[in-house]
């Protein structure tokens, strides 16, 4: 009995352990499924985004011979002084176009510029004034290249990728694009083809062909490291990290398809020496401009009659605008086509002929690529409400023009919780100013002082109430809460801005 009861008990430890055993086994299996499916996800390598480095071989081949030298002389009198010394073409070019000084050991004080003589036998000898490059627009000659490469040239060379030289003629050239067109007495010359510049992607691989230091077809290679970069006027520059050195300008910058996409133009240097910035012009505006050049020897853009700065965040806030857009107009030229379409100084423009002016800087862009003549709709912000004008575009002429006007003291005072003191405009000042109203500071303390009010500044608005005399002032002054911060609108000599006061508890 006892030996069939140990057995029994022995049956069921043996059962109790062996079901323990698989209890262990089937946990043991789970953990080590689990963890191999957890390793096998860690270690399972991604696929690459970037395979390997581009071979730049077959596209040099393609596009090289598009590529162009470019040579300029001067003709100087004998027995003019030259302040630049033997210095190289290359090294006169580099620090004229970017930095703007001599040279070190060159004069400091700038020599009187002697009469230059064109184009005759024995009037002068030819010598050098500067190098660049370019590259080839279409089969019968002409090449596109810098204006600063060919400004004031008495002749220009062009050296083939064939190693043929050649007189060339300037054709025209616009100094606010830095775009030029040349022509040489050739056909059958491989034009380069023309890129759609809004595919072009930041971190795309591109190529700079061009005559750096005078050494013909040499070739760089670099990434877009930025789009739409503002650094002019009229252009909205492409930022590579392709090296450009004095010599480069005017040659094409080429993307991986083997089509021009920009002109290189300018570096940005502290040192004298390329450090990984450079800009070249877009070749969409490029061809406009070349194209204008072609047709009419010159180019012609459209103005209104603005001056614009920048709408800042805490301006746009401020007045109710929102997110901070469009340009801000700081002043309005007295006759031209802004003020004869009802424009006036502290305006927003937020739309040109349909377009939208997301920062100020695309409000020029976008009219001076609009023709003369044009009447164009503008959506402005005023005092808190958006309106339409309708503006007939004017030219741009090659000097602008701006007149300066004066103030004269009046009589009427007042004080006010902003610190400012006061005074009504007299008609003559309104008529001098070319405003409807206003007030002119006369003294400026606490708010006012701190937030850069001064005497002599006409104050046109105070938030979205629009200000024509005392009264009105006092009238939007007396609504500020303490502590709060109100926007102004001030003007300034010939320009308004907002003027932001945090008023005091």
């Amino acid at each position: 009995m006892k030996t069939v009861s140990f057995n029994k008990k022995l049956l069921a430890a043996a059962g109790a352990a062996i079901a323990l055993g698989a209890g262990v086994m089937l946990w043991t299996q789970s953990v080590q499924a689990q963890s191999a499916v957890s390793t096998a996800s860690v270690a399972a390598p991604s696929t690459p985004l970037v395979r390997g480095l581009p071979d730049f071989t077959a596209l040099v081949d393609a596009v090289g011979p598009s590529v162009v030298n470019i040579r300029t002389l001067e003709r100087v009198r004998p027995q003019a002084e030259r302040g630049d010394g033997n210095m190289d073409p290359e090294m006169q070019e580099f620090f004229r176009r970017f930095f703007g000084a001599p040279f070190p050991g060159m004069p400091q004080q700038p020599q009187q510029p002697q009469p230059r003589r064109r184009g005759g036998q024995g009037e002068g000898e030819l010598r050098p004034s500067g190098v660049g490059s370019g590259f080839v627009l279409t089969a019968d000659g002409f090449i596109m290249t810098n204006a600063h490469v060919v400004e004031g040239a008495d002749e220009v060379l062009v050296t083939l990728a064939d190693k043929r030289e050649l007189k060339a003629k300037v054709v025209g050239l616009d100094k606010r694009s830095d775009v030029a067109v040349v022509k040489v007495p050739v056909s059958g010359l491989p034009a380069l083809k023309v890129g759609d510049v809004s595919q072009l992607k930041v971190g795309e691989w591109v190529i700079a062909i061009g005559s750096p230091f005078g050494l013909e077809n040499t070739v760089t290679a670099g990434i877009v490291s930025a789009k739409q970069r503002d650094t002019g006027d009229y252009l909205p520059f492409i930022q590579t990290d392709v090296a450009i050195n004095p010599g480069n300008s005017g040659g094409p910058l080429i993307n991986m398809r083997g089509e021009v996409v920009g002109v290189n133009s300018q570096i940005y240097s502290r040192s004298g020496g390329y450090m990984g910035i450079s800009f070249s012009i877009p070749m969409d505006e490029a061809m406009r401009v070349s194209d204008q050049i072609r047709a009419n020897g010159r180019v012609t853009r459209g103005r209104v009659g603005v001056q614009i700065d920048q709408v800042s965040t805490e301006v746009a806030e401020s007045i109710g605008l929102g997110k901070a857009r469009g340009a801000l107009v700081r002043m309005v030229e007295s006759g031209g086509p802004a003020e004869k379409a009802g424009l006036q100084a502290g305006d927003i423009i937020l739309q040109f002929d349909g377009k939208p002016i997301d920062k100020a800087s695309d409000l020029p862009r976008i009219v001076g690529n609009t023709r003369p003549g044009t009447k164009a709709e503008m959506q402005v912000y005023r005092r808190g409400v958006q309106r339409k004008l309708t503006v007939t575009v004017g030219e741009l002429p090659a000097d602008k023009v701006q007149a300066e006007a004066n103030t004269a003291d009046e009589q009427v005072q007042t004080n006010n919780v902003l610190g400012l003191t006061v005074t009504n405009l007299s008609a003559d000042q309104k008529k001098q100013l070319r405003v409807e109203g206003g007030v002119r500071i006369t003294a400026a303390q606490g708010a006012g002082a701190r937030a850069g009010l001064r005497e002599g500044d006409v104050v046109l608005a105070v938030g979205n109430k629009q200000v024509l005399q005392v009264a009105d002032f006092n009238a939007a002054v007396g609504t500020v809460e303490p502590g709060k911060i109100v926007s102004m609108l001030v003007r300034r000599g010939e320009t308004v801005q907002y003027v932001l006061v945090r008023t005091v508890r």
